[in-house]
């Protein structure tokens, strides 16, 4: 079995009339979100947490077991071994793959480079470290 190809990037086939309210909308809440963080003197405060709790609960996808809270804890106290380490180190790598994205797209565009280094640094030191880090498939499973 071959591995899924999808089409390349702008999709020419993609009705936009149909997502034209729905993206005005995400726009203007965008904007709304935009002008919160500028009134904030250091946004990285109130996105800190948001960005560990949205790194935890996407996690669970794969499997992940650790909660927020025994996220926080860990990383309070480094130096004690956490019972679910593992996945611990899993949520923070993906949230460390979110921060490096986000400072690499205010300066650059989303390329399959981006995407093979984020996949690199989520299975940094965790489970699937042996695998194609970095890379994309070969083939299905």
């Amino acid at each position: 079995m071959k591995p899924y190809i999808p089409e390349r990037l702008p999709l020419q086939s993609l009705d936009w009339v149909r997502f034209i309210t729905l993206i005005g909308q995400a726009n203007a809440e965008l904007a709304r979100y935009d002008g919160i963080l500028q009134g904030i003197i250091n946004p990285a405060v109130l996105l800190s947490p948001l960005t560990t709790k949205e790194a935890v609960i996407s996690s669970k996808i794969e499997g992940t077991q650790a909660s927020l809270e025994e996220v926080l804890q860990y990383e309070a106290s480094p130096d004690i071994k956490a019972e679910k380490y593992n996945d611990i180190q899993e949520i923070i790598n993906y949230r460390e793959a979110m921060r490096f994205a986000i400072e690499w797209l205010k300066e650059r565009q989303i390329t399959l480079g981006l995407v093979k280094q984020i996949h690199g640094g989520l299975l940094d030191s965790v489970r699937g470290r042996d695998k194609a880090r970095g890379n994309f498939r070969s083939g299905q499973n």
